[in-house]
């Protein structure tokens, strides 16, 4: 079976990343795009030899047929595109932030276990192999019960947050909209912009569940967040110190630093120093291999998982609905107590 895909939101990443993907998947195909912007559908749809160019994404889900959608609208735009392929009978691959509300997240996250289909938010680094023995270590008991974790996160984004194009997208067939990444009323900012990355990280390997956060954040010229501290405690009693910062310089890149302590031991990851180590306190070490997939950002992880998963191949997903309404919700919080000052609940 070759999947039937569509897409819906032209913009930098789905023409960078998500379109050419799947146009290296043999199990799918990109068969519709649409978008608001007929003049995007035009260039998008001559660049990749896609006829089928839709301004109504309600005509194209009643036309097409599809097995999956992919959403790659502006943060704040997710959550109706997202339930509408999910009631239309397809699985949905929807960008990070899979929502900008913990009430839209949780929606989401209900339409698809009612519609009996898969989300996936592409959050590339629980896709990789070292990360799913991460997870089976903590799952299987090996660190005992998670008690304190550490995530930290930075990216070399200082242009795009604070409102300039992105310099490594000059020649790009899109660029990212400073509207999307630089505006404070458009969930803009380091927290929505990057940091499910990280908190999808330590929630799908930890599996813990976050109650309260409290965070304060440093500011970028736009009024949306660079820098991102936050502490906060889980369901379970666990405390977590969550960071994130977007002026890394751009020879480094995106670097990701997690460390979830337990009862009995410790898991370590770390894509600037390349490891992932399970350190236990009997004296026991061991590690996962870190191939290149692990060791940057490889959007196309997620995007090969959602064309195999569209064809009807069984696939696990690291990066399910749930784990993205938990993201979302912590987000959410994130914001608030940033706003307010206070401790702020998951979820309120």
């Amino acid at each position: 079976m070759i999947a039937r895909i569509g897409v819906v939101g032209i913009g930098w990443w789905a023409s960078f990343n998500h379109i050419p993907t799947i146009g290296d998947c043999p199990e799918a195909e990109i068969v519709a795009i649409c978008d608001l912007d007929p003049a995007r559908l035009a260039k998008a749809g001559a660049a990749f030899g896609i006829a089928a160019r839709y301004t109504d994404m309600a005509k194209m889900l009643t036309e097409q047929n599809l097995d999956g959608v992919m959403i790659s609208t502006p943060h704040t735009a997710h959550t109706a595109p997202a339930i509408a392929a999910l009631e239309a009978g397809a699985h949905v691959l929807v960008e990070k932030p899979m929502a900008t509300t913990a009430a839209d997240g949780r929606a989401i996250a209900r339409a698809a276990a009612k519609a009996g289909r898969e989300v996936m938010v592409p959050t590339s680094m629980n896709f990789t192999h070292a990360s799913q023995q991460a997870a089976q270590w903590v799952a299987d008991g090996r660190i005992g019960e998670v008690r304190h974790a550490v995530c930290q996160m930075g990216s070399a984004l200082e242009d795009l947050i604070s409102g300039q194009p992105m310099l490594e997208t000059e020649d790009h067939l899109f660029r990212p909209p400073a509207s999307t990444w630089a505006d404070p009323t458009k969930a803009g900012g380091y927290g929505w912009g990057q940091m499910s990355h990280s908190i999808g990280w330590l929630l799908y390997v930890s599996d813990l569940t976050i109650e309260t956060v409290f965070c304060i954040d440093g500011k970028s010229t736009t009024g949306v967040d660079f820098y991102d501290a936050a502490v906060a405690r889980a369901t379970n009693g666990a405390t977590i110190s969550i960071s994130g910062a977007a002026t890394t310089p751009k020879h480094m890149g995106m670097h990701t630093d997690v460390r979830i302590y337990g009862t009995k031991g410790m898991v370590v990851f770390d894509n600037e120093r390349v490891r992932m180590a399970l350190h236990l306190l009997d004296g026991t070490d061991e590690f996962a291999e870190i191939g290149p997939e692990g060791t940057g950002y490889d959007g196309t992880l997620p995007v090969h998982a959602f064309a195999k998963l569209c064809a009807g191949h069984v696939m696990r997903n690291p990066a399910n609905a749930e784990n993205g309404a938990r993201v979302t919700e912590t987000l959410d919080a994130l914001y608030r107590s940033a706003a307010s000052g206070q401790i702020e609940k998951i979820g309120c």
